[in-house]
C-alpha cells in the first residue's frame, strides 16, 4: 500500500503571545491507500483542526502535510482548489445540499468544474446515486428526501470525482439510530471498493465502525489502534 496522507510533526498555534491557542502540538500519521480511519475526540482536542489541515482548507504553523505525495505548503490558492476538488470528497454533517435543485444536480456539481462534457457528468452522477442506493431518487430536491437519504446525496457527491480520500465530518451527527447505521455501512461499502475513508468524530460508536482509531487530546496523539479483524 502506498500512504494517501503523510503528516509529520505539525502544530497549529491560533493567535500570538499570552493568548496564543496551540490547537495541534506536533502531530504525526500515515494514512495507507485503501484504509478506513476514525480521528477521534473530544471538543478541543483538535481533531477539527486536524479535518481543515486533512481536507487542505487551512495549513499547519509548522511541520509538513502531503498528500499523494505532494507537499501542501508549496502549493498556491488556485493549486490547493485543484486539490480539494480532485483528490478529497468532502461528506459534512450538515449535508450542504444545495436547496430547490434536484439530487442529480447536486451530485454532478463538483464535476462542472472539471470541464467534463454535460453527458458525462450526468452519467457519471447517474453511477454514483446509484452506489448509494438512491438511483430513483434523482429528481427529488434535498427537502424531499429524509435526512438519511440527503446524507447518501452528500456522500454520492463526494464519490463522483473519484477523489484519492473520502473526509467526512461528523457524518452521522444529523441522524436517527437507524441512519446511522446505515450511513455507517455504506461507508464500509465504499472501503470496500478501495477507496480511502477518513471519519471524524465524537462518538465511540462510529469510531468502532472504522478499520482504524486514531484518537487525539489536548492536540496530541494519544491513541493509535487498529481493531483485529
Amino acid at each position: 500500500m502506498s500512504a494517501v496522507v503523510e503528516v509529520s510533526n505539525v502544530t497549529k498555534v491560533y493567535g500570538a503571545g499570552e493568548t496564543a491557542v496551540h490547537a495541534l502540538r506536533g502531530i504525526s500519521l500515515s494514512i495507507e491507500q485503501g484504509e478506513f480511519v476514525a480521528i477521534m475526540g473530544a471538543s478541543g482536542s483538535g481533531k477539527s483542526t486536524l479535518m481543515n489541515i486533512l481536507g487542505c482548507l487551512d495549513i499547519p504553523t509548522e511541520g509538513e502535510y502531503r498528500i499523494r505525495d505532494l507537499d501542501v505548503a508549496e502549493l498556491d490558492e488556485e493549486q490547493l482548489s485543484v486539490v480539494r476538488s480532485q483528490l478529497i470528497g468532502f461528506v459534512f454533517q450538515s449535508f450542504n445540499l444545495i436547496p430547490r435543485t434536484s439530487a442529480l444536480s447536486n451530485v454532478e456539481l463538483p464535476l462542472a468544474y472539471q470541464g467534463l462534457s454535460r453527458n458525462e457528468r450526468r452519467d457519471r452522477a447517474q453511477k454514483a446515486l446509484a452506489a448509494v442506493g438512491l438511483s430513483d431518487r434523482g429528481s427529488h430536491e434535498p427537502h424531499e428526501l429524509s435526512g438519511g437519504q440527503q446524507q447518501r446525496v452528500a456522500i454520492a457527491r463526494a464519490l463522483v470525482t473519484r477523489p484519492a480520500m473520502v473526509l467526512a465530518d461528523e457524518p452521522t451527527g444529523a441522524l436517527d439510530t437507524q441512519s446511522t447505521k446505515e450511513i455507517l455501512e455504506l461507508l464500509h461499502q465504499i472501503n470496500a471498493t478501495g477507496s480511502t475513508v477518513i471519519v471524524i468524530t465524537h462518538e465511540e460508536e462510529v469510531a468502532r465502525a472504522a478499520k482504524r482509531m486514531i484518537r487525539l487530546r489536548d492536540g496530541l496523539v494519544v491513541e493509535d489502534v487498529k481493531w483485529a479483524a
